[in-house]
């Protein structure tokens, strides 16, 4: 398995144009190589992932990573969070404003978990993994993130219901369009 984890990460860019014209003179196009926000994103997140693996104690190449070490990993990452959630004994758990502060901790958001572990499940793939061998991909990565979504919303008391599609407006104009013609064939 041949994965590159070094810091000169590169990644396939679309060139974006832009049109400058000026006066009668026809536009001219210019191409920038400004990676997008979720390709830095990816990079940064990849580029954090493999410097935990140099730092872990005995350090890990990346063909050794299994889902353990992203859990291991992802539980590191809860020491900088923002999101406060409350302990199942605190007076304020199940509540989504309390009303005064207390000593729970402050943990990674569900969503920003998730978000990551997308980025670093693509990145693996383009480094040269093979899908069926991705530890982002884990059966036990995806169960501790439906596990710490289901705790967060409890103690917030918010649900993470799935959104669920709203009907095509086709559908909807074609029901409008069906009783309208039924009702003049009635005439």
């Amino acid at each position: 398995m041949d994965i590159s984890h070094d810091s000169n990460y590169s990644s396939p860019v679309s060139p974006n144009t832009t049109a400058a014209s000026s006066g009668g003179t026809p536009a001219k196009a210019t191409t920038s190589a400004t990676p997008s926000r979720y390709e830095s994103q990816k990079r940064r997140d990849w580029n954090t992932f493999c410097q935990y693996l140099r730092n872990h104690r005995p350090p890990l190449s990346l063909a050794m990573c299994s889902g353990a070490h992203v859990l291991e990993f992802l539980r590191y990452l809860d020491q900088f969070g923002k999101t406060k959630v409350h302990n199942q004994n605190c007076p304020f758990f199940g509540m989504p404003n309390p009303p005064a502060a207390c000593p729970c901790p402050l943990r990674q958001a569900w969503g920003s978990l998730d978000a990551l572990i997308g980025r670093l499940r693509a990145a693996y793939e383009e480094h040269g993994g093979q899908p069926e061998g991705n530890p982002f991909a884990a059966r036990a990565v995806r169960i501790f993130l439906r596990e710490v979504r289901d705790f967060q919303a409890k103690a917030r008391g918010v649900s993470y219901d799935k959104k669920r599609k709203r009907p095509k407006p086709a559908a909807a104009t074609e029901a409008t369009t069906s009783t309208t013609m039924a009702s003049d064939h009635r005439d």
